[in-house]
């Protein structure tokens, strides 16, 4: 039998093989997770074009991490999955609000994206900037 002292100096019991399918299914879950939360958050840095892959991922962020939350609490799992739960389920929110910002204001960020993948100096840089904020509507600047 293969049993270490816990923090509080108590012998823990050996999982079960159904106590262990279920840790490995969680496991798999949480990577899953962070692996389409993390996708969400760089494809939306590619280009607007790509807005419908950033919401697909951040739809699946959603549901795989409201999914993995009640697991992590109903199964009692480790404190460092339902804090990385909530964290992606955090950036996930700010993902959504991204979205629903750049479809509002697509064609002024596609325009936008357009002129800074011309703008060769930082004066153009600056100059793209500027328009970008003159072509805002004025609650939003």
């Amino acid at each position: 039998m293969n049993t270490e002292p816990g923090r509080s100096g108590r012998v823990k019991p050996p999982l079960s093989e159904a106590a262990k399918a279920s840790l490995a299914r969680t496991h798999t879950l949480f990577r899953m997770f962070v692996v389409s939360v993390l996708g969400a958050f760089f494809v939306y840095q590619l280009d607007v074009g790509y807005l419908w892959l950033t919401t697909v991922l951040t739809a699946a962020s959603l549901v795989l991490g409201i999914f993995l939350l009640v697991r992590a609490v109903r199964f009692k799992e480790s404190k460092m999955v339902l804090f990385g739960t909530i964290s992606g389920l955090v950036v996930a929110a700010v993902m959504v609000l991204l979205i629903v910002t750049t479809m509002v204001l697509f064609d002024q960020v596609r325009e936008y994206q357009a002129c800074l993948g011309r703008a060769l100096t930082d004066r153009a840089t600056h100059a793209c900037m500027v328009q970008f904020q003159d072509v805002l509507p004025t609650k939003v600047r």
